[in-house]
């Protein structure tokens, strides 16, 4: 059958669908990242950047690491092209996927919460070696790993069925359930704090009752596409088995940036009070742009590139797909990351610097943010060409890749832990990833031939012109106006007015040198707004 449309008509529409999708999941994502932020800022207020904070930073980190291996990295990398490719052939198949999938999950990821809570003094031995040395703070570590080994479970659960609602085109109600964590944190550490007698055991219990949340949450927007759980035990099926072998290298493809901040903790374990929790608070702001946006275009191109390749390996408009996320993508990482770094002390002074959280605790975390933010945009492109592959049923390259990276990010930690402490740590995770998709952009221009990189060049050049230009507005306020010793509504103010004014300066250069992203960009914002005037 032919289309009335041509070619280049069809790989318009679907660019903006790719486009419009990530609207939708940034919209979703920012009021996660705002949720997550007041979270944040709460846990520096009642506990600041103390030994306690890094018991808790450490534990959470736990089943944050095991997550990338069960849930949301490595599982939708191998699940989403598989149940497309089955959805779009036989509907009841694909359903009948998901619910094999979903009962040996469970199945499988009880024993692991079994082990490991059986196992928890074992799994912080390794994960924070250098609490060892303090029985209190390592009993603390162990009690808050212990209570929340559970939220594997039922964030891993809560991310495949995400992970199904994403390939029937349900992207907003999704993406929006770590909003729901942030919330039961919050409330957990204002409402619950009193009843503990180590009161940040209240932080592991919201940590428990935000995972509830978040698999009821996936659970009925996936009840309303039609599809109902009830226990299927073939674990012969040969698309589960397809999907569990591409979910192993995935999983250590898309767990690299979480393994590198591993190699952090361990590390950080060793040196004085506090490193820990500086690394954390630098990796949330970082994580703010990345989340909202990079994170946002990555999960709406996997599927859009996995139904591109057909059963005999043709890629078709893949290439067309990856050119326009990876330039829509460094259109805000690029940005972001030389604001971060200009903004880094009024930014952590204005999130964090109050309660038990003093100027010591701001100094070690703005360190720690100027090193990480150099590698923000290699944090989001990352995804995003890992994806390419992923969609053509290939997680071992990006796998393999990560690999080779993680031992450099090891190396290098090494190297640099000496003479800068913590900020090495960070600054070596920026390098590692920087690397990280260098390569994975050379492996994908030899397997495709061609990755538009004429464009990609080109468009990325005139992104770094109008950055120059935002960052000379930006140092020019700050210089003009911005004092960290007004009131916290006066900083707010100003702040607003600083990043306000710095990215109309962006837009506008690349207006004037004639950047077609910012049009796609643009039409994108344009739509979520009508759509909120709408509703």
């Amino acid at each position: 059958m032919t289309s009335d449309r041509s070619p280049t008509e069809d790989t318009e529409g679907l660019k903006k669908r790719v486009t419009k999708t990530a609207g939708f999941v940034g919209l979703a994502t920012l009021l996660s990242r705002i949720t997550g932020f007041l979270r944040d800022m709460v846990i520096a207020h009642f506990f600041g950047a103390r030994e306690v904070a890094d018991a808790f930073f450490i534990a959470f980190r736990i089943p944050n690491l095991l997550r990338r291996y069960t849930a949301e990295g490595a599982l939708t990398a191998a699940m989403v092209p598989v149940f497309s490719e089955k959805l779009r052939k036989d509907r009841p198949g694909a359903f009948r996927l998901g619910r094999n999938l979903l009962t040996l999950m469970t199945m499988v990821l009880v024993v692991v919460v079994v082990i490991g809570m059986v196992a928890t003094s074992l799994v912080v031995m390794v994960i924070a070696p250098g609490f060892m040395d303090d029985p209190k703070l390592f009993g603390l570590t162990v009690d808050l790993t212990w209570i929340m080994f559970p939220y594997i479970l039922l964030i891993s659960l809560a991310s495949a069925l995400m992970g199904m609602s994403n390939s029937m085109g349900r992207f907003f109600v999704p993406a929006t359930a770590p909003v729901l964590l942030n919330l039961s944190i919050i409330l957990s550490a204002y409402l619950l704090r009193d009843m503990f007698e180590r009161p940040v055991m209240s932080l592991a219990a919201g940590v428990l009752i935000g995972g509830v949340a978040q698999l009821a949450l996936q659970y009925s927007q996936i009840v309303k596409l039609g599809f109902v759980y009830k226990p299927l035990f073939d674990f012969k099926d040969k698309d589960t088995l397809r999907i569990g072998t591409l979910m192993i290298p995935a999983a250590i493809g898309m767990a690299a940036v979480e393994i590198s901040l591993l190699i952090d903790t361990i590390l950080a374990s060793f040196l004085p009070e506090g490193s820990v929790s500086y690394l954390y608070y630098a990796n949330r702001v970082v994580q703010l742009p990345m989340g909202i946006f990079g994170a946002a275009v990555s999960l709406a191109t996997l599927p859009a590139m996995s139904l591109e390749v057909d059963d005999n390996g043709a890629v078709g408009r893949l290439v067309d797909i990856f050119s326009h996320a990876l330039r829509i993508t460094m259109l805000v990482s690029i940005p972001s990351m030389v604001g971060i770094i200009l903004l880094a002390d009024p930014i952590t002074n204005l999130l964090f610097e109050r309660g038990q959280f003093d100027h010591v605790a701001r100094a070690g975390s703005v360190y720690a943010l100027v090193m990480l933010a150099i590698g923000l945009p290699a944090f989001s492109l990352i995804r995003v060409a890992a994806n390419a592959f992923y969609a053509m049923k290939d997680t071992a390259t990006p796998a393999k890749v990560a690999g080779w990276c993680l031992l450099l990010k090891f190396a290098t930690s090494l190297a640099l832990i000496g003479p800068m402490a913590h900020g090495g740590l960070a600054l070596s995770t920026s390098l590692a990833s920087t690397a990280n998709i260098l390569i994975l952009v050379w492996l994908l221009r030899r397997r495709l031939g061609s990755i538009d990189g004429g464009r990609i060049i080109r468009s990325t050049l005139k992104m770094v012109g109008a950055v120059i230009v935002m960052g000379s507005v930006t140092l020019l306020y700050q210089w003009a106006f911005y004092s960290l010793e007004d009131s916290l509504l006066i900083k707010s103010i100003h702040m607003a007015l600083m990043i306000g004014l710095s990215a109309g300066a962006y837009f506008a250069a690349l207006a004037i040198i004639g950047c077609q992203e910012i049009t796609e960009f643009w039409g994108m914002v344009r739509g979520r707004l009508a759509r909120r005037r709408s509703l």
